[in-house]
């Protein structure tokens, strides 16, 4: 196994940080390291805004549920899915609107995934841990007026950026068998899959040490999956706030 493949194997979330600074140089690494991600016909479409101030963090945190980890990581990076950057390149050309659909949203949302991504390997190279949070997007227009983001913007997630003050276990990830199918999908192979990862999660959940998200309890992933998606109200509001920021959703 090469260094590449050690430390993507090795990735974890972290959730607790030592108060230490992130450089701005290394910042910008990281952040050319996301630029070079893969990006469908080179729109790159997408923009990621850093956080550091304190105060912008403490809101940050609130409008995403309270998560500490984003008071006490260094830096908290937003990253946005941004078709505004190719309604701007249009017009320099021609004074048109830009034509869109669903499509256009997917090519966004996938581009800064894939930048995110390529950002949170970097900078585990460089020695910092990250954690991505999804409850920005629990109040959406709220953090998009603290960012002053305009139309044909959103945000996908944050990520926490910093110098790790735990070392939590590495969680366990489905058998191979259910994840790679070859020529064809197997339902059978997600099935088996299913079980063997409940008893393989079951007993990473009643064991893991060193300050993963939940501490011990007795569950599975299964158990957990049901917990998560029976609730009402899975950010039913993306459809009209996306809608309100200008996206196409047909």
């Amino acid at each position: 196994m090469n260094e590449t493949i050690q430390l993507l194997r090795n990735h974890r979330s972290i959730r607790k940080y030592k108060n230490i600074d992130v450089p701005e140089a290394h910042l910008q690494e990281i952040i050319l390291a996301a630029q070079a991600a893969a990006s469908s016909s080179n729109i790159q479409a997408y923009s990621v805004v850093a956080v550091r101030d304190p105060q912008r963090k403490q809101r940050l945190s609130e409008l995403s549920g309270n998560q500490k980890q984003i008071l006490e990581s260094p830096v908290f990076l937003i990253w946005c899915a941004d078709l505004n950057k190719i309604r701007k390149a249009v017009r320099l050309h021609e004074d048109i609107e830009l034509k869109q659909n669903v499509e256009m949203l997917l090519l966004s949302t996938v581009d800064a995934v894939l930048a995110a991504q390529n950002a949170t390997v970097a900078a585990e190279s460089l020695g910092y841990g990250t954690v991505y949070i999804g409850g920005i997007r629990n109040n959406p227009q709220e953090v998009t007026d603290l960012l002053e983001l305009p139309q044909l913007v959103y945000p996908v997630f944050g990520l926490c950026v910093g110098v790790p003050d735990q070392e939590p276990d590495i969680r366990p990830r489905f058998p191979l068998a259910a994840v790679y199918h070859q020529e064809t999908y197997s339902e059978d192979a997600l099935e088996k899959g299913i079980h063997t990862y409940d008893e393989i999660t079951s007993h990473y959940y009643a064991t893991r040490k060193g300050g993963g998200a939940g501490g011990e309890r007795e569950t599975t992933w299964s158990r957990e999956m049901l917990r998560k998606f029976e609730r009402e109200n899975q950010r039913d509001h993306m459809h009209d706030f996306l809608l309100g920021r200008g996206f196409e959703l047909k």
